[in-house]
């Protein structure tokens, strides 16, 4: 029945640091666009065939999650690069990694995985797909 997942949404609480994050950090790229009932401008992270729609705490779009919360989601990107190079501009951009690399399971194969927190405190995976090992 589910094909495959359009795009998600994020609550901030500081939308400055956010913008910097995703965009500075994960690479993505920011769109403004007109959205929503009525319609006003809006804000979006996008990545590949994906995005993420950009809500500040208290200015939320309806509808909206029963508890939107600014820190609250854990998120998983898979890397277009090698996990060596996220790690390299994760470092120059002087983000802190809190956890890896380390071996995961994810969603189609295994991955290599390193964590980082955004600027509300979501958890950020970035893996990178790893090859299934005979076994």
């Amino acid at each position: 029945m589910i094909s495959h997942l359009d795009h998600l949404v994020l609550t901030t609480a500081d939308e400055t640091a956010c913008v910097d994050f995703y965009t500075r950090v994960m690479g993505m790229s920011l769109e403004t666009f007109i959205g929503g009932t009525p319609p006003v401008e809006r804000k979006a992270f996008k990545f590949g065939n994906h995005k993420i729609n950009l809500h500040l705490k208290g200015r939320e779009f309806e509808p909206k999650a029963n508890l939107p919360t600014p820190g609250a989601l854990d998120l998983c990107f898979i890397s277009s690069i090698p996990l060596s190079a996220v790690i390299s501009r994760v470092q120059e951009c002087g983000w802190p990694i809190i956890e890896g690399p380390v071996k995961r399971t994810g969603a189609t194969s295994p991955i290599l995985s390193v964590y980082l927190r955004d600027p509300d405190g979501n958890l950020i995976e970035i893996s990178e797909l790893l090859t299934a090992q005979p076994e």
